[in-house]
């Protein structure tokens, strides 16, 4: 049973007898780990690395870097990567003073063999399980930002609670912790919770504790959580939001069970699900809220997705909904053709995304009746799902038949659709936003990779050309875009999202290239 990155000697044989491939669902677990890993927050360290006999010297001879400020040689000391931080040490009785003292970012990465790559294999653990132990135990100043993402902390549960003791104690504020499974349901200690010192927390592969310990929790301080493939109840995310008075961004990746959330909050800003199966997602009382972004959600197995807006004055990007979700503005139930009342209207988004299969003649119904539920939308982005068994196509004349929306022809500025293919739905309603939307300044086409669409790369230009005649607005520049990304585009990240500098987050333009 040798051989495998995430899974266990137990698990691996455990999937042989129920007939599984171990090797496959060890590959499909390194998956899921590097989609949490780029959705974790980037961690501000230099990527220097110190020579301590040229550091403190110049041509000259002379030590002119000991001699700065202490609070100097702090910051510079804090901003290394802790092996090279560490080697300071070595320096002078000032400087072994300095790196005691001096903040610590700890990185359990930057423990891994010379010339290492991901994934990290179960024989780096006990090298770099002893190395962050070291670490802590050593070193007497405080601990600002900590990344422990390379243990399976299965196998060594009293290092854990050890770490985490010293963590509360020396008033750590930015913790990531993440489980290299198996297994995956290993319960999180409690001690987390007790950490009133943090702002900002991501944990992943773990499960969360009883609801009595997330009663107990206190987060005074903290403005952003992550929870990535964490096992949870109903309810305990509401508890954690009602326990952080000051949290602005919650990032929820790869929920299996069943989402349901139920948000209050009065200091929410950014409210980010994605890869997640969702039952009941309602956002009942939220008036901070500037963001609700649903990326590559699922509905369980017979049920429906229920997403409900309530109270949300201030919210300014929405997406990416999806037509076959059920959407609930305050009391009213968005159905086809249903007639429009202020009361289920969003007029506050600005940004609104949505994700369809166009080869679902039910779905591209629902479209109407969900733009009119945004009548001041100034940009639209399109994400185009692929439809194993398409049911049909509703082209340019079922738009005109559906009469004139009040955000696309006066409002929209801005339009982009991604993973192109050129197919008969896509190309009605790329027709039908060129001819109707006479505000429009950018259009944004982004085809699918060559690989994954039934159109050459050559056919699908001539597609879009051929939609861009009779154009209702003669400014608007048209830019056509090939990708080599995978099938349904590149992954959602947390960072892009929350990133509030970005007027407009679901902007392919505004990534790849300045809109006019």
């Amino acid at each position: 049973m040798a051989g495998f990155t995430n899974l266990d000697p137990a698990t691996a044989a455990d999937a042989m007898r129920q007939g599984s491939d171990p090797h496959e669902l060890d590959q499909a677990t390194e998956r899921v780990l590097l989609y949490t890993y780029a959705n974790l927050p980037d961690f501000p360290v230099y990527g220097c690395h110190l020579r301590p006999s040229l550091a403190v010297a110049d041509p000259a001879g002379v030590d002119r870097i000991s001699h700065l400020p202490r609070a100097l040689l702090h910051d510079i000391v804090s901003r290394l990567p802790v092996k090279d931080a560490a080697r300071t040490a070595v320096l002078s009785s000032r400087w072994r003073r300095i790196w005691l003292a001096a903040p610590l970012l700890l990185n359990d990465a930057h423990f891994l063999p010379k010339g290492h790559c991901w994934p990290v294999t179960p024989a780096n653990s006990p090298a770099i399980t002893a190395a962050v132990s070291r670490i802590l135990e050593a070193h007497l100043g405080p601990i600002d930002r900590v990344r422990l993402v390379c243990t399976n902390m299965n196998s060594y549960r009293p290092q854990l609670a050890r770490w985490l003791q010293l963590l509360a104690a020396k008033g750590v504020q930015e913790l990531v912790l993440i489980n290299r499974p198996w297994p995956r349901d290993l319960p999180l200690p409690a001690t987390v919770f007790a950490i009133t010192t943090l702002t900002r927390l991501y944990l992943g592969v773990w499960k969360l504790p009883d609801t009595a310990v997330l009663r107990g929790a206190s987060f005074p301080r903290l403005r952003e959580l992550g929870l990535c493939c964490v096992q949870m109840e109903h309810g305990d995310v509401d508890s954690l939001v009602a326990r952080s008075p000051v949290l602005e961004i919650l990032n929820i990746l790869g929920c299996l069970k069943g989402l349901r959330l139920r948000l209050v909050s009065q200091s929410l800003r950014c409210l980010q699900i994605s890869g997640s199966i969702l039952e009941n997602v309602a956002v009942v009382k939220a008036p901070c809220l500037e963001r609700f972004i649903l990326y590559a959600s699922c509905t369980p197995c017979g049920l429906c997705t229920r997403v409900k807006i309530g109270d949300a004055p201030k919210l300014h990007a929405f997406g990416y909904l999806q037509p076959g979700q059920v959407l609930e503005i305050r009391d009213t139930v968005i159905m086809p053709g249903i007639k429009m009342r202020t009361s289920a209207m969003l007029t506050s988004v600005k940004v609104l995304s949505l994700d369809v299969c166009f080869g679902v003649p039910k779905d591209v119904k629902m479209m109407p009746t969900f733009l009119r539920c945004f009548p001041n939308a100034e940009r639209l982005h399109i994400m185009s799902k692929k439809c194993d068994q398409p049911t049909g196509h509703l082209t340019l004349k079922f738009w005109q038949e559906s009469g004139p929306i009040e955000n696309v022809t006066s409002r929209i500025n801005t339009m982009s659709i991604r993973e192109f293919r050129g197919e008969p739905g896509e190309v009605g309603f790329l027709e039908y936003i060129f001819q109707s939307a006479r505000a429009l300044s950018t259009a944004v086409v982004v085809m699918a990779n060559p690989s994954f669409a039934p159109f050459s790369t050559k056919e699908v230009h001539s597609k879009v050309k051929k939609c861009c005649k009779n154009m209702a607005s003669d400014s608007c520049i048209n830019i056509i875009l090939g990708s080599i990304g995978p099938a349904g585009g590149e992954i959602w990240r947390f960072k892009d999202g929350a990133d509030f500098s970005f007027h407009d987050p679901f902007s392919v333009a505004e990534i790849r290239r300045p809109l006019s």
